[in-house]
């Protein structure tokens, strides 16, 4: 069928979309829509609806708008495109309309001025001046010439869906049929009988254009963009997806350098004339950086420019495709940031692996300090560490070991604060970990260092502690952002204390094994322990008899008191809330022999945990004599330091080097057979031999009797006395021992 000429202003589908590219707004892209596309008038789409819509097919979806009478008019059906029914609902969903709202509570008359104002853009962006001219009618005749030429819809029904009372409208757009129109359309007459007349000869559907497919597809996101600039650079061409994207209506972006798109830290480094160089030569550029909206907020984006050359080759500008990428670029940047914040944890936990590790094979006390602190620095998690053991007596700090750093470089890293301060298990915050931020931290090796490369850096501190004895301080340094968090901090308390007990039992390891050890005579005046206060507040007098570690911090004590009775004692006792408990074991002719539980800090426990062994204790007149032996090799000095950081009132009053004595196991049968009557290691024997120990026991004790002749009472009399001979020459001095056997049964 061909088309006779119509006069209409909107000739061609280039024509219409150089409207809807004029477009600056929303609105008046859909008024357009429902013009051109749904054949709508502007009195019509005054009254328009949501709830005018309806869906007659769900697969797949499409829509009618039942049209409410206008003018004295009737009502009628039109149909609406899928794509214009999305933007009408985006459209009414971003102004929060409900479905009894008007979708444009506007005149007709203020519709047909928007049409208008839409025309005179386009004419100026597309240089064709007759489209000024366009109308609300010349688009409801586009409309009429799309539905019945380019897409060849029953004239009835486009009569219908359109509200024209005759097909007069339309008889500009039915040309006279051709011979072969005439031909094809009978042909269901030459068809055979029994071909389905009702079914119409199959036909090609119109041919949907590449700049729909692109408009339907920007117009599916507000996150993407399509603009068009000159060979210079400056904006040529402004659409509805520019400006939703960017936020410029095209009277204000038209004309300007596509610069006006970039932060100003790229422009003033050349990123947009750099970009366009770039497409012109390579055919093309795709680039990811920072974008400015209107409003000057900053966003993500992805940029494909391509260069647009005539039919000659010669470059006439570019196109642009702009995708604002923020959402996932930001999930990137949580992602990447969790990955190295994971990282550095990971780093931090491998370091604190590798000084677990040195302590298995550290040797001595000066051996794992120094290896702690290379197995901190080796990772580069820290810069550098070092530990210290500060004195109380001389208030004098040593640097014993450093890795990473010079010890004469540690001062500039040590805040003020800390120098005042004494090394302690808790701060006065009751934190273990002390932070200092904002120190001047410096490559710590001069080969490493590049003119004098210096930074801001965070130092922590933590004791090296046993119990409540502070062998010194580890501290660690780093630049990293984030350091020294919850996390890290309970690490480096766990680093302290396991450095702490290595010390600890580093010194009692050396002491076992030592042939030779140091024997120690230390006096105590210090009224903070509990036995000095009371010897001088009673004038009574403590002497040790054993001393039984419970835990890390609690020892018994089994004590012979005299000079004070225990009950006055005991009321000193109930005062000091380093006492637990206390209680009376036995009373004899010249005292009493006592029972102390004592929790915290004491003489003795401090002297114990830096791996010394306490042998005898007196006290006497307000004064403790502690007599006590360490391995030869010991450093007395901290040992002694260590007691007075705890008792300030404290002396080393002598020492000297003795051979250890070792008795054999032979020797040690020998002496308890001398203390032992023959009915006692007989009642022994056969305890032992006939199952009395085991658990569950073999034989009962009225078994054993039996078998030896003898009544039960007796057989647990010698049974009684001869494991009290055991215990005693097990646990008591040989020489105070006494030398001859029990008195016969």
């Amino acid at each position: 069928m061909s088309l006779e000429a119509v006069d209409s202003t909107v000739r061609s589908r280039e024509h219409y979309e150089s409207l809807l590219d004029a477009a600056e707004t929303y609105r008046e892209a859909l008024v357009v829509q429902l013009c051109g596309d749904v054949g709508l008038r502007p009195t019509e789409l005054a009254e328009l609806r949501i709830d005018h819509v309806e869906q007659v097919r769900i697969d797949p979806p499409r829509y009618l708008i039942r049209v409410p009478a206008v003018d004295d008019g009737s009502g009628r059906t039109a149909y609406l495109p899928t794509r214009v029914e999305r933007e009408l609902r985006r459209y009414a969903r971003s102004n929060g309309l409900s479905p009894d709202d008007r979708i444009f509570p506007v005149t007709a008359r203020r519709l047909q001025m928007l049409v208008s104002d839409v025309a005179d853009r386009a004419s100026e962006l597309a240089d064709q001046p007759a489209l000024a001219d366009v109308s609300t009618s010349d688009l409801r005749q586009y409309f009429l010439q799309s539905a019945l030429v380019d897409h060849a819809i029953n004239p009835r029904v486009v009569k219908t869906v359109g509200g024209w009372q005759s097909f007069e409208a339309l008889e500009a757009y039915l040309a006279e049929p051709t011979d072969a129109e005439i031909v094809d359309a009978f042909g269901a007459i030459e068809r055979p009988s029994g071909v389905d007349h009702g079914q119409p000869e199959p036909r090609s559907g119109a041919v949907v254009s590449d700049d729909s497919v692109i408009r339907l597809l920007l117009a599916a996101s507000e996150r993407y963009a399509l603009l068009r600039l000159d060979a210079d650079g400056y904006v040529e061409r402004w659409n509805r997806s520019a400006a939703s994207l960017f936020g410029y209506r095209a009277g204000e972006i038209v004309g300007t350098h596509v610069s006006t798109f970039y932060p100003d830290a790229a422009v003033d480094d050349g990123d947009p004339e750099r970009a366009l160089s770039t497409a012109l030569e390579e055919s093309g550029h795709e680039d990811d950086g920072w974008r400015v909206h209107k409003d000057g907020s900053r966003f993500r984006a992805t940029e494909v420019i391509s260069p647009l050359r005539d039919d000659r080759g010669r470059h006439r500008g570019f196109a642009v495709f702009v995708r604002d990428v923020s959402a996932s670029h930001e999930e990137l940047e949580s992602v990447r940031s969790r990955c190295q914040e994971l990282e550095a944890r990971y780093a931090v936990a491998r370091a604190h692996r590798a000084v677990t590790q040195s302590l298995f094979e550290s040797t001595s006390h000066e051996d794992i300090e120094a290896t702690t602190c290379t197995a901190l620095t080796d990772g580069r998690v820290y810069d550098c560490a070092w530990i210290d053991r500060a004195t109380v007596s001389d208030r004098h700090t040593e640097w014993r070991a450093s890795s990473g750093i010079q010890p004469d470089g540690v001062d500039r890293l040590v805040p003020d604060r800390w120098r005042e301060e004494e090394p302690a298990a808790i701060d006065d915050d009751g934190e273990t970990v002390s932070v200092a931020t904002d120190v001047p931290l410096e490559t710590a090796n001069e080969d490493e260092r590049t003119d004098g490369e210096t930074g801001d850096g965070a130092v922590a501190r933590v004791p090296l502690s046993y119990g409540d004895t502070v062998y010194g301080t580890l501290s660690v340094a780093t630049d990293r952002s984030g350091a020294f968090d919850t996390d890290e901090r309970r690490w480096l308390e766990t680093i302290g204390r396991l450095v702490g007990y290595a010390i600890a039992a580093v010194r009692r390891r050396n002491l076992l094994l030592s042939d030779r050890v140091v024997e120690l005579e230390l006096a105590c005046r210090d009224d903070d322990s509990f036995f000095v206060a009371a010897s001088r507040q009673l004038g009574c007098r403590f002497e040790l008899d054993s001393l039984v570690p419970i835990s890390e911090s609690t020892q018994l004590y089994y004590l012979r008191l005299e000079g004070a009775s225990p009950a006055a004692v005991f009321d000193l006792a109930a005062d000091d809330p380093g006492v637990e408990d206390c209680r009376l074991v036995e009373t004899r002719e010249d005292g009493w022999r006592v029972e102390f539980v004592i929790e915290g800090s004491s003489p003795a426990l401090t002297l114990t945990e830096y791996g010394v062994t306490v042998l005898d204790a007196v006290t006497d007149g307000g004064k403790t004599i502690l007599t006590a032996e360490c391995a030869a090799d010991a450093d007395l000095r901290t040992i002694v330091a260590g007691l007075r950081s705890t008792f300030p009132a404290s002396e080393l009053i002598g020492k000297r080097e003795v051979e250890r004595t070792v008795q054999t196991s032979r020797e040690f049968r020998e002496g308890l057979e001398d203390r032992l009557t023959d009915r006692q290691e007989a009642s022994l024997r056969a305890a032992y031999f006939g199952g009395y120990y085991d658990w569950p026991r073999e034989s009962t004790a009225e078994e054993i009797a039996d078998a030896m002749g003898v009544s039960s009472p007796t057989l647990h009399n010698h049974l009684r006395k001869g494991q009290h001979e055991l215990l005693q020459t097990f646990f008591d001095d040989p020489a105070e021992a006494d030398a001859g056997p029990s008195e016969s049964d």
